[in-house]
């Protein structure tokens, strides 16, 4: 534990201090802005409702593929702003974490490191959709490369099967349901 003095600088803390100024900045200049996140409910339960399903190890990702980027009914009324499109172009992710899970704390963990994996391997460019990442308990005992590796293969099949490419031999014709 490092207590402060005063008039010291805690500028030169140990590597091994946990503390807030030990935080160093991110590599990869990797963002997740808001307008590439999922935040209204009416957003989540129709991916939910009309969406896809990929399931991982740790998670099960739901997506749907929405219209055109800036021509869509999430934008209500007059806006301070007109320039800006309604709904941003690309992926945009939500997370859901079940209180059967945990309580908060654990929560939390799960959507912080789920956030951190999106960051580093969302794509910039990519299709049109909406993702929900749902996660599984095992997310927390999990490695973080290997949950930053099922996050960027589901970005990866997400954006086969909405091109129409089906890893696995999965194409339209054969899918009986809307839940596939």
């Amino acid at each position: 534990m490092t207590a402060s003095v005063p008039g010291e600088s805690n500028q030169d803390v140990s590597s091994q201090d946990v503390g807030p100024r030990s935080v160093k900045p991110r590599a990869g200049g990797g963002l997740f802005p808001r307008s590439a996140r999922l935040l209204r409910h009416a957003d989540f339960e129709r991916v939910y409702k009309l969406g896809r399903r990929h399931f991982s190890a740790s998670m099960t990702v739901f997506y749907w593929p929405r219209a055109e980027a800036g021509s869509g009914g999430a934008n209500h009324g007059a806006t301070k702003s007109p320039v800006k499109p309604a709904v941003a172009p690309g992926l945009r992710i939500g997370f859901t974490v079940s209180r059967a899970l945990g309580g908060a704390v654990v929560r939390n963990r799960m959507k912080r490191r789920l956030r951190e994996a999106v960051r580093m391997t969302r794509p910039a460019a990519g299709p049109n959709a909406d993702v929900v990442i749902n996660p599984k308990k095992s997310l927390l005992t999990v490695d973080f490369t290997a949950v930053v590796n099922e996050v960027s293969r589901a970005f990866v099949v997400i954006e086969q099967r909405l091109a129409g490419k089906a890893p696995g031999g999965w194409n339209e014709v054969n899918r009986t349901s809307p839940r596939g």
